[in-house]
């Protein structure tokens, strides 16, 4: 139990990282977090979709976070780097987010869906689903939801193919919850397979190996000829002793 115990507790903390971070690197279009044990410490890597944001001028935005993380969390020798996302609208949290912002900026919520649904799409994705969730109209609590293309809602291929991304846009009604679900471009569904054509094997007779090695032609190095014509050249001389008569 004590086993369990520590890796709930790790668990945890890691959940807990990753909110704080994202808080604190909201404006940088914060892509997601991968935290790493190493023999020398922890390793901290930020992916967003403008790292220079993260790191400040001179270092010292990523240094004071660094700062954060261990007095706060208890990480001892921690590195933390920031990295960019090379396609982020493939990136659920950053699309969420973005949703979330076009939202507190007074776009309509079908308008903000419809848009950032098609540039998904046009960016490569199998499948994608917004889901806005709040007062959107009036004073009900209403969900709409904006798909396209491929979605998978439950069981293992849910779980590996779809990329989920959870934002809040605050807006004076109340809080909307935007949820934006990918399906990657390189994902391969369990229906789609393919299918190899047997290869068919040749079963060789022994009358066909005797007309293999027949048809072979027989390569002799240079060696090989000296020594065959020394050969006929010393059969040649004790034949001729034999046919020579005898005085």
């Amino acid at each position: 139990m004590t086993i369990v115990r520590e890796l709930l507790k790790e668990r945890v903390r890691r959940v807990q990282v990753h909110d704080h971070v994202q808080k604190r690197t909201t404006r940088a279009g914060f892509g997601g977090i991968s935290i790493q044990r190493t023999p020398l410490g922890t390793h901290v890597r930020i992916a967003a979709e403008r790292p220079g944001l993260v790191i400040g001028r001179k270092g010292s935005d990523i240094q004071r976070l660094t700062e954060e993380l261990e007095r706060k969390f208890g990480y001892e020798n921690l590195q933390v780097e920031a990295g960019e996302v090379t396609r982020f609208a493939l990136n659920p949290l950053i699309m969420a987010a973005k949703v979330a912002n076009a939202l507190e900026r007074g776009w309509n919520y079908r308008r903000a869906g419809n848009s950032m649904l098609q540039r998904v799409m046009d960016a490569g994705a199998r499948g994608c689903q917004i889901t806005i969730a709040g007062k959107l109209t009036g004073l009900r609590h209403r969900t709409e939801k904006f798909l396209s293309g491929h979605i998978k809602f439950c069981g293992e291929p849910a779980l590996e193919l779809m990329d989920i991304g959870i934002a809040q846009a605050k807006l004076k009604p109340g809080t909307i919850g935007v949820k934006v679900a990918i399906m990657k471009p390189d994902a391969v569904l369990p229906a789609e397979i393919t299918v190899v054509k047997p290869v068919e094997a040749v079963v060789e007779t022994p009358e066909d190996k005797e007309e293999d090695t027949e048809d072979k032609e027989v390569v002799e190095t240079p060696k090989a000829k000296e020594e065959k014509s020394e050969t006929k050249d010393a059969k040649k001389e004790v034949s001729e002793k034999k046919e020579k008569p005898k005085k």
